[in-house]
């Protein structure tokens, strides 16, 4: 069992005020694989007076050194990428071969892509056709408040682009998975991150996390998590106008339309099955035309059938275990509820897999005949659970699809170009993927409605960071 109980604040890594232990568990064989603090409000009062103290040298510091910095995080996070990989594997429960090709890999990519926006950046501007000069600079300290399900992803695509601007900041990684971001502590520490740009306090929710985003010397929060959660930091930001920019969650519509490619759907059950179900974007409702629709279910079925579950450390491509025991129920009482509201379960259902009775594993599990007021199709499940619904023209597709709180990510699927162009600029998200083919690098991240304020990665991702001056007669 590992002991993480210390706290990185102020370049040090420092033990907690007060003792308020708490284990972190494997969620493969439930067992205690580490131990963490956490934090009181005077840890997290230290880690914001520290990143206070250090912005006036921070935010004055030069590109050259910010860009000095990252490529020196670089080296380092390359170096210990296996570290980062086997931890995320242990906390959170991707299997080993995908954390250590995506999960992993996902804070490189943010560093790659920060440190490039950041060479290009201008900082100083004459403002067309005036005398003006526009000034970008860093919003101030910030608190960085991230989930479990893509953990070092959400660190990166927070810190990165706060260090590239001159920000200081306080992190809260999710407790359910806060080694990665240990380990990350760890890298800037040994590229030379100044004292008090980066801290680090382990916490709760209820605790640091509503610590960080009432207090005063906070100027802006940035929080990935579920959109319950991001409506209570609104609200606690709100007394004193912090910056706020929130990725909440999704319920994207993969819409399957007769003239898609032969594997679409195959595609849109791996895609939903992907880390278990655990992401914000998966494709969750499969919407078919009716002339395929029969097929669409069979196909699914077979992928499902045909899709392995098993421990977080075990080689090959398969799905890992849901990452907690609240996480586990609750995808089980949404399985029901489908069961409960007559959708028609084609494969799955309640209940562990075979043979993995120890841990937090899930039977893939589809609905078919899927209404889009059931709860299946109006939750963020947060599992491996599809539902399939059939529609019968465009407009149908397009009204289901915009049915939802969320707005983040929707699929389509067809060979139709000027079909994807036009039902592209229906839907109403802030990401739409066609027949399978994701988004470059360093393309905005971000959503509509509920699932969110703002746009992570790339140059809008450095831009949420970013403070706008502008100064009259500057020559």
């Amino acid at each position: 069992m590992l002991d993480k109980r210390k706290f990185y604040i102020n370049g040090k890594w420092v033990d907690p005020s007060t003792k308020n232990d708490l284990d972190v568990i494997n969620p493969s064989d439930e067992t205690v694989c580490a131990v963490v603090s956490l934090g009181s409000q005077a840890d997290t009062d230290a880690a914001v007076s520290a990143a206070k103290a250090a912005l006036p040298s921070w935010a004055t510091s030069t590109k050259a050194e910010r860009i000095e910095l990252l490529e020196r995080l670089y080296y380092i996070y390359e170096r210990r990428m296996d570290d980062m990989a086997e931890a995320i594997s242990m906390e959170m429960g991707a299997p080993i071969d995908f954390s250590k090709a995506a999960q992993a890999t996902s804070g490189t990519s943010a560093i790659k892509e920060f440190t490039k926006q950041l060479k290009k950046f201008e900082f100083e501007e004459p403002l067309e056709g005036s005398n003006d000069q526009l000034l970008y600079e860093p919003k101030g300290v910030c608190a960085l408040i991230t989930p479990w399900n893509w953990p070092i992803s959400q660190v990166a695509l927070k810190v990165i682009p706060a260090i590239a601007a001159g920000c200081t900041m306080v992190l809260k990684p999710s407790e359910l998975a806060p080694l990665d971001s240990m380990i990350f502590a760890e890298m800037l520490d040994e590229a030379g991150c100044p004292a008090g740009v980066f801290n680090l306090v382990n916490g709760d929710g209820a605790g640091v996390g509503s610590q960080l985003t009432s207090h005063p010397d906070i100027d802006m929060i940035s929080f990935t998590g579920s959109t319950r959660a991001g409506s209570l930091i609104s609200h606690n930001a709100a007394d004193d106008f912090k910056r706020v920019a929130l990725e909440l969650g999704g319920k994207g519509a993969n819409i399957i339309f007769a003239d898609a490619d032969d594997k679409a759907v195959k595609r849109g059950v791996r895609h939903c099955f992907n880390n278990t179900g655990q992401s914000c974007n998966a494709p969750t409702r499969m919407l078919v035309e009716r002339s395929v629709y029969d097929q669409a279910v069979q196909i699914a079925k077979e992928t499902a059938n045909s899709t392995n579950v098993d421990v977080a450390s075990k080689q090959g491509k398969h799905l890992g275990p849901l990452v907690s025991k609240v996480q586990f129920d609750k995808v089980q009482n949404l399985i029901q509820a489908g069961i409960d509201e007559d959708a028609k379960l084609v494969v799955g259902g309640t209940g562990k897999p075979e043979g993995l009775e120890t841990g937090y594993f899930v039977k893939p599990t589809i609905f078919a005949d899927v209404n889009n007021q059931m709860t299946i199709a109006r939750t963020e499940i947060f599992g491996p659970v599809l539902s399939i619904i059939p529609f019968d023209t465009e407009e149908e597709a397009i009204e289901i699809a915009n049915d939802t709180p969320y707005g983040l990510t929707n699929y389509i699927q067809t060979q139709d170009p000027e079909k994807a162009k036009r039902v592209s600029k229906k839907l109403l998200s802030g990401i739409i993927e066609v027949n399978g083919k994701s988004t470059a690098d360093g393309a905005p991240f971000g959503g509509y409605k509920h699932s969110g304020i703002g746009r992570e990665n790339g140059a809008f991702g450095l831009k949420e960071f970013i403070e706008v001056k502008v100064v009259s007669d500057w020559s």
